[in-house]
């Protein structure tokens, strides 16, 4: 059994971050800084309490008579008494015999065309480190992108306004980006598992560097971009982060509503309506704050059973960061334009070349990962290569046919001799051959269909919105 370190890991940002925040705002308070020291708070205070409710509605303790522990969740202390149960755990396994055992079944990464199924026998312990394993990377994702990219953003853009780094706030910056790169590492390491929940998956060293590269590149600039553009121009960063989260908020509500699916019911049975509503308007808002900063890697979808596209849709990412590269170009464009004698003292042209190259070995080391260092790619359909290549194709073709053609005035367009199948029947005929495949998405430019595996659809993951594991084990959490 391995150690749950990953909790360690986000309990100690977790108790970090909001120790250091508590500090700075004292120091604001000091200061007669009042402005600063209410919004500090508010990116401190509001991720912890989200935080403590996740962990209280996927462990179930409503409907359990744990009144310490809610206690101590109304305390901000959830977190840390948390991680002591998983160790506590951990530490007790070997030592008193399991009263009873499952047998769960996972297929080995295919070699030479072939899959095997082995099967592994876990205990009533394991079920509840597993348990806590996936509501501490559900929490640390919660407390990075809607407390930790706020809290590093805000105090990125005092350093600029007050013209100085303090010692408090570098050190609450360093650990928010630390916290802003873990958070985003856990979501890619979630989306595989959740993706290929009948994988036995094992991700290498490698890919965590790679990761961590990938996010740490990507969220700097990105972070970075925002405060150059909010230094010079205060009252048009409004605009564009309203926009940037309103379109990723009401992006999967829009497929939901092209789909014609039923309201989603079976999210959690003690809910109703309204509440089954409010935790998918939760969900969807933690959708549109990651892709604030960065590329989502667990995509909603609230059609499915379990609200995650289990599909690798090669089109919406290549469009993602070509659409996230030019905002953050024209961003850094409006900052030259209007920049203040302030930046006079910094080589402005040079900055904007090192921020765009910033992104550029992002996207870089994400190729790297998805080529070469992805645990499953030996069940991706196509390669990110091709899938990369198709999606440029596609946007030329599109520039192509939206360009008028260059014909003398007054000659008629004339007839083109084919000897193959009508145009129209070529777009059948790709995703017809695509549907051979199992566990595959065809790409439809004006659609976005997805064709799933029809397996895909009954099958509750790990991922779900409810937090319910049933991965074969079967143990009273």
């Amino acid at each position: 059994m391995r150690l749950p370190s990953s909790i360690f890991v986000s309990v100690s940002l977790f108790t970090a971050e909001t120790t250091a925040a508590l500090y700075l705002s004292s120091t604001y308070r000091s200061a007669g800084d009042q402005i600063w020291q209410g919004l500090t708070l508010l990116f401190t205070l509001v991720p912890s309490v989200l935080v403590q409710l996740t962990l209280t509605f996927i462990h179930r303790d409503l409907s359990r008579d744990r009144p310490l522990v809610l206690l101590l969740h109304i305390l901000q202390l959830g977190p840390v008494v948390r991680c002591l149960e998983a160790f506590c755990i951990y530490g007790s396994v070997g030592r008193v015999e399991e009263p009873y055992v499952s047998i769960i079944r996972k297929k080995q990464m295919p070699r030479r065309g072939q899959s095997e199924e082995v099967e592994r026998q876990v205990g009533q312990a394991e079920g509840k480190l597993f348990t806590h394993r996936a509501a501490f990377a559900r929490t640390s994702v919660i407390q990075a992108f809607l407390g930790s990219a706020p809290q590093l953003t805000l105090q990125l853009y005092i350093c600029v306004l007050q013209r100085g780094v303090s010692v408090g706030r570098g050190t609450l910056m360093v650990i928010s980006l630390l916290s802003i790169v873990y958070g985003a590492l856990r979501c890619n390491i979630l989306a595989i598992k959740i993706k290929y929940d009948d994988y036995e998956v094992d991700v290498r060293p490698m890919a965590y560097v790679c990761i961590f590269l990938w996010r740490s590149f990507e969220i700097a600039t990105r972070v970075v971009v925002l405060v150059l553009f909010s230094s010079v121009l205060q009252l048009w960063v409004l605009p564009v982060v309203l926009l940037n989260f309103l379109v990723f908020f009401l992006y999967p509500w829009i497929l939901f509503w092209q789909s014609h699916s039923p309201f989603p019911e079976n999210i959690e049975k003690t809910l109703t309506r309204v509440g089954t509503t409010i935790v998918l308007c939760l969900l969807t808002f933690l959708y549109a704050g990651i892709n604030m900063f960065c590329w989502s890697a667990v995509q909603v979808k609230l059609n499915d059973p379990d609200l995650i596209n289990k599909s690798q849709n090669w089109y919406r990412m290549a469009v993602y960061y070509m659409m996230r590269f030019v905002e953050n170009a024209s961003l850094l464009l409006l900052w030259y334009i209007h920049k203040t004698d302030f930046y006079k003292l910094f080589c402005a042209p040079l900055l904007v070349l090192q921020l765009l190259v910033a992104y550029a070995i992002a996207i870089f080391f994400m190729l790297v990962f998805y080529q070469f260092c992805h645990p499953c790619r030996r069940l991706f359909s196509s390669s990110m290569t091709q899938g990369l290549w198709n999606c440029s194709s596609l946007l030329c073709l599109m520039c192509n046919s939206a360009s008028p053609q260059n014909r003398p005035m007054g000659e008629a367009p004339r007839p083109t001799k084919s000897t193959g199948p009508p145009n129209d029947e070529a777009p059948d005929s790709a995703s017809d051959s695509a549907d051979d495949m199992p566990n595959e998405t065809s790409y439809d430019m004006l659609t976005d269909t997805i064709y799933e595996n029809a397996n895909e659809l009954g099958h509750n993951i790990c991922g779900g919105i409810n937090g319910d594991i049933n991965h074969g084990v079967s143990c009273n959490a």
